[in-house]
């Protein structure tokens, strides 16, 4: 049982760490990982999820966008394309989230977003944003550490502990 528990947590951690990474590096192809940090387009990606955008040529209607600045301060935001019009020969998106009674105010061009949403992991934005902070970055690292060392003191021990009984047997 506790080997069981040892290697889905250890299999957790590392899918955090993983999510962590490819969220703040560069990744070819302009794939991108961001976390959503609203209920508005439940249910279908929920608040918390973890979202792989990445740009394309042509939007359409019904596609889910994820568009605005990435600051320490300002998220992104994950809507879905709701009406798309023509402004100068150029096209500008109004979006709404799924459950939001009325479409955003705001009318997107094509150069504020970030991708269309390929893939959505529900709840993984937590781990990763709890990961991202001090103290989970250092639990990350900790934890797996303990559990690791534990194990090796567990296995060293029941190796003297044969190795003592073999000299009594003898």
């Amino acid at each position: 049982m506790l080997k069981w528990f040892y290697y889905v947590f250890l299999g957790f951690i590392a899918i955090i760490a993983v999510l962590l990474i490819i969220s703040v590096l560069p990744i070819t192809g302009n794939i991108k990982f961001m976390t959503v940090q609203s209920g508005s387009m439940s249910p279908a990606i929920k608040m918390g999820s973890v979202v792989m955008v990445k740009p394309i040529d042509d939007y359409k209607i019904g596609d889910v966008i994820t568009f605005g600045q990435l600051t320490k301060t300002k998220s992104p935001t994950t809507h879905r394309i709701y009406d798309i019009k023509v402004v100068d020969n150029t096209p500008v998106y109004v979006t709404k989230g799924d459950a939001n009674n009325a479409s955003d105010q705001r009318e997107i061009s094509k150069r504020e977003i970030i991708g269309k949403t390929l893939i959505s992991v529900p709840y993984a934005g937590f781990a990763v944003d709890a990961a991202r902070k001090p103290i989970g970055f250092m639990l990350i690292i900790i934890i797996p550490a303990g559990l690791i060392i534990f194990d090796e003191a567990r296995k060293i021990y029941e190796e003297v502990k044969k190795r003592k009984k073999k000299k009594e047997n003898k």
